[in-house]
This record gives C-alpha cells, sequence and structure tokens, in this order.
C-alpha cells in the first residue's frame, strides 16, 4: 500500500510541476514574446511533458530505468490522448450539449475534462511507458522482457 500512495504522490508531484511549467511557457510565449495561441500552446504542451516524463523518469518511476527515445515517444502519445479527452469532453458539452457559459466549459475541460484525462495518463504512463513486472523485479505495469509481451494483464 506504501508504495501505491509513493507511486500516486510522486505522479502527481511530476504533474503538478509540468502543470506550473506548461502555464508558466504559454503565459510567457502569449505575452512577452507575441506567439500565436496555437504555436505557444503546443511549445508550452511539449515543455511540460518534458518536464513531466524527466520527473517520472528519475523519481516516480526511477526503478524502471528507461532508454532510449521510445519511452519518451509513448509517453507523449500518452500525454496526447490526455489532451484529447479534455478537448473532447469540452466540445461535447459545448457543442452537443449546448451548454455554452465560461462556467460550463471551465467545468467540462478543466473539470471533468482533467480528472479523465488525468485517470489515462496514470494508466498510460504506468503500464504502457514505465513497466515492469515479475522478470524485472518491479510492481508496475505487466510487461517481461523474457517472455517478450504482455502478461497477465488485462488488454492481454
Amino acid at each position: 500500500m506504501v508504495t501505491g500512495r509513493r507511486e500516486l504522490l510522486g505522479f502527481a508531484s511530476a504533474g503538478l510541476l509540468a502543470y506550473a511549467v506548461d502555464l508558466g511557457l504559454f503565459l510567457c510565449l502569449r505575452g512577452p514574446a507575441g506567439l500565436d495561441p496555437l504555436t505557444a500552446k503546443a511549445l508550452s504542451f511539449v515543455a511540460g511533458c518534458s518536464v513531466a516524463y524527466a520527473g517520472n523518469a528519475f523519481g516516480t518511476y526511477r526503478h524502471t530505468r528507461p532508454q532510449g527515445l521510445r519511452p519518451y515517444a509513448v509517453f507523449f502519445a500518452v500525454n496526447a490522448a490526455g489532451a484529447a479527452v479534455q478537448l473532447l469532453c469540452l466540445t461535447v458539452s459545448h457543442y452537443g450539449l449546448g451548454l455554452t457559459s465560461q462556467r460550463a466549459d471551465t467545468v467540462s475541460g478543466a473539470g471533468i475534462g482533467m480528472v479523465l484525462a488525468t485517470i489515462l495518463r496514470f494508466w498510460g504512463t504506468r503500464t504502457l511507458v514505465f513497466r515492469t513486472g515479475a522478470g524485472t523485479g518491479g510492481t508496475t505495469g505487466s510487461w517481461t522482457q523474457a517472455s517478450g509481451g504482455r502478461v497477465g494483464s488485462w488488454t492481454g
């Protein structure tokens, strides 16, 4: 139980730091740098993903010793999927349900969407990016190098 709590706290800490970097950089790029909103957000998103990856790779999941570009690429894809979940929640609420107030947009995108995206990111990070298993002595995920595939996972 202590390991699970530490994993959650480490994941949350890395995520909060990444969020601060994302927001701070976005505000700087939009304000003083004068970039358009999509360019500023794209750059701040990549920076935030990089900070979150570093925090998880060298902190929360340091025992997995990720190597090469594959773990970062999968981490980036998991985070992009999380961003898509947030946008989908906002789209459904705003355009599908007609809830167009600023409060409704905030609740759907930054509230409900963020919660669902965080669950997806946590699952993806622990099972797809920083995966270990019985063959490697870890407790996260279900990957074993010896078998060359996923073992004992609900995904088969």
